[in-house]
């Protein structure tokens, strides 16, 4: 909290936030990562003019979650969220933190945090995981997306942080695409674990009509 720059937290969040000492995201320290969000918070709100005491307790906090993940069956985010609440958090910070891995971003501060913990999280040599467990996630996103009706093929991107979805024109309509897209990223959400930040599921249908112009002569 002192590296942080933020005081007046319970004494029990003060305790949470010190078991993340001993945890790691694909091999980043969750305290390092921490204090690394709160420093890219903090010059993000300095630029855009957001309140810069919420953003820096929110990415203080936003990771909290993460301290008592084995004894919930709740993602970290929403632990987080209940126990910020439990011990007096404002809501303010913790709306701007409780929906970092979702498309709930309600205030410019909930942004700022978002943005600072993704840079964090991609940033080149943050995070790190074995060959083997890479492909075998990659191969599960695909397989994935491969088990929906009229998907032709399904590509891993971007370091599995996309999905690419071809369609088959025939079978698939234009109003069915954001359906499809959405069931895609509910079952990736409900099947695959432990993958890190969000994954962006794009849907790709195609028709191509060809003609060939010949020379006169």
């Amino acid at each position: 909290m002192y590296r942080a720059g933020v005081i007046g937290l319970p004494q029990e969040i003060t305790d949470l936030l010190g078991r993340l000492k001993y945890r790691s995201s694909y091999g980043q320290n969750m305290i390092e990562h921490t204090l690394e969000v709160v420093k890219l918070g903090a010059a993000i709100a300095s630029e855009v003019g957001a309140d810069l005491d919420i953003v820096k307790k929110a990415c203080l906090l936003h990771d909290i979650g993460k301290a008592v993940t084995a004894e919930t069956d709740k993602g970290h985010a929403e632990a987080g969220a209940d126990i910020c609440r439990r011990y007096g958090v404002s809501e303010e910070v913790i709306q701007a933190f409780e929906g970092h891995h979702t498309d709930v971003l309600p205030t410019v501060e909930a942004v700022v945090m978002y943005l600072a913990d993704a840079i964090s999280g991609a940033r080149p040599g943050a995070r790190k995981e074995d060959y083997e467990g890479y492909v075998s996630r990659v191969k599960e996103l695909e397989a994935v997306a491969d088990s929906f009706r009229g998907v032709e093929r399904s590509f891993a991107i971007a370091a599995g942080r996309e999905v690419r979805v071809i369609v088959n024109p025939a079978v698939i309509t234009d109003a069915e695409m954001v359906k499809l897209a959405h069931d895609i990223s509910r079952k990736i959400h409900d099947d695959v674990p432990n993958f890190p930040g969000q994954i962006k599921v794009s849907v790709v249908r195609e028709t191509k009509a060809t003609a060939i112009a010949k020379p006169k002569n």
